[in-house]
């Protein structure tokens, strides 16, 4: 029982000094105080870096939650977006052999500008072909004209013969009443014979005379009037060939002038020029070659006929509406150039849908993949002035979808112009200038 304090000194609380295994007070509380100060202090630095971190990680989420409840949720984005355009092939209408190439990749052209030269030496030959039978068509019109004037004037000297052949046959009935009366005095004479029968005779030999010469007169008017049918169907019919219609308007000469047009359009068309402002692409022409009609020589892309396709996930579709307003950037200036578009269209198929060969989902082997659905965006014309674009760049767009208002297909409108070039027109009106010339010429001073 005396021992018990010695073995359990070292188990003491620390309530009171402990002596030590050599009798020596304070020694045991000297080293066990460091260790019981520092663990405290451990943990309460520990503490405070998991409560700072927690603290960051609430700010980070309330963050990206307030992001997303005010802002990404009005906004569906994508990067898989590309740069498309007008891409406007030119060819050739006329076969023919190119002398000249004008024109090279990368170069702007604008409206009317040469771009090919082929050669036009037949083509030339063709039109002063058209020019002289258009003249003499002018020129057969005209005696057309004046043969309907004779003919014209035919039947009135017709119908002054037959008025004349009528003054003969009154004169000749008149000589016959004559004749009569004067063999009915002769005869009455001579039965009385106060005249000889050789008076008698010499007055019916006059009479007979003047009905041969009524006869004659008779037989003229009959002619006259044939005459006049004749000549007034020669008139009708001369007059049928240039009634109502000018010399210009003639059939024939119409026929003559589609010649000369269709020559001076092969001899235009043997200048291949720009059909629209823009940078020459894809030139694949060259002098010597034997152009044929529809082949492209080249193309040329229109600097402001630019557009972006979207390609975004059918996920992502529900809330997009045609006009509403869209963000984007390329690769080529960066996320510092932003450019403003609005969507102007939702294609009516997929991708996969348009492919040349299209999926065939109809198979035991299917795996449902997200299909995405083009987006056209329009760009604004004087940031993609400023700012120029080229066929086929990435993008990055992100659609505002907050108004929801717009439609999903664009709604049915009229017909509207779309794209065109007008730079063939002068070609026509100087077709028409050279026909209008070579008519006057041929007409004279005394043309209609």
């Amino acid at each position: 029982m005396s021992e018990a304090p010695t073995s359990n000194a070292p188990h003491s609380t620390g309530h009171g000094p402990t002596a030590s295994p050599s009798g020596q007070p304070g020694a045991s509380t000297a080293t066990a105080s460091p260790a019981a100060a520092v663990s405290p202090r451990r943990h309460g630095k520990r503490r405070r870096a998991l409560t700072f971190f927690a603290v960051i990680i609430l700010a980070v989420a309330a963050a990206v939650y307030s992001w997303w409840w005010f802002i990404g949720r009005f906004a569906v984005s994508t990067d898989n977006a590309y740069v498309g355009g007008n891409v406007v092939q030119v060819t050739t209408q006329m076969p023919g052999t190119v002398t000249r190439v004008a024109a090279d990749d990368t170069q702007l052209v604008r409206t009317g500008d040469l771009l090919v030269q082929l050669d036009d030496a037949d083509a030339r030959v063709q039109l002063t072909r058209a020019q002289a039978a258009l003249g003499d068509a002018v020129r057969g019109v005209r005696v057309l004209q004046a043969n309907a004037e004779q003919a014209k004037a035919a039947v009135a000297g017709r119908e002054a013969d037959l008025r004349r052949a009528h003054f003969e046959l009154v004169a000749a009935q008149a000589a016959v009443e004559k004749a009569r009366s004067e063999l009915s005095r002769r005869d009455a004479l001579a039965a009385r014979n106060f005249v000889s029968p050789e008076a008698v005779q010499t007055a019916r030999t006059a009479l007979n005379a003047a009905v041969a010469q009524r006869d004659a007169a008779g037989a003229a008017v009959t002619q006259a009037r044939t005459a006049i049918v004749a000549a007034r169907e020669q008139a009708k019919a001369a007059k049928g060939l240039v009634d109502r219609v000018d010399i210009e308007r003639h059939p024939r000469v119409q026929a003559a002038a589609s010649q000369v047009r269709d020559a001076f359009l092969a001899v235009a068309r043997t200048r291949i020029v720009a059909p629209v402002n823009g940078y020459v692409a894809r030139r694949n022409v060259q002098v010597g070659q034997r152009a044929q009609p529809g082949a492209a020589m080249m193309a040329i892309v229109p600097a402001d006929q630019l557009w972006v396709d979207a390609n975004f996930k059918e996920s992502q579709l529900e809330d997009v509406r045609i006009g509403q307003s869209v963000k984007l950037h390329s690769d080529l200036y960066g996320s510092n150039v932003i450019f403003d578009g609005k969507v102007i269209g939702l294609a009516m198929g997929t991708g996969a849908a348009f492919a040349l060969l299209p999926a065939q989902n109809a198979t035991g082997n299917w795996i449902k993949i997200v299909q995405r659905l083009p987006v056209r965006v329009a760009l604004d014309a004087k940031q993609l002035a400023a700012h120029p674009l080229r066929i086929g760049l990435s993008m990055q767009a992100e659609i505002d979808i907050r108004d929801r208002s717009g439609d999903v297909l664009a709604p049915q409108t009229g017909p509207r112009e779309g794209y065109r070039t007008d730079v063939f027109d002068s070609q026509a009106k100087q077709a028409e200038e050279l026909i209008t010339r070579v008519i006057a010429e041929n007409l004279g001073a005394s043309g209609s």
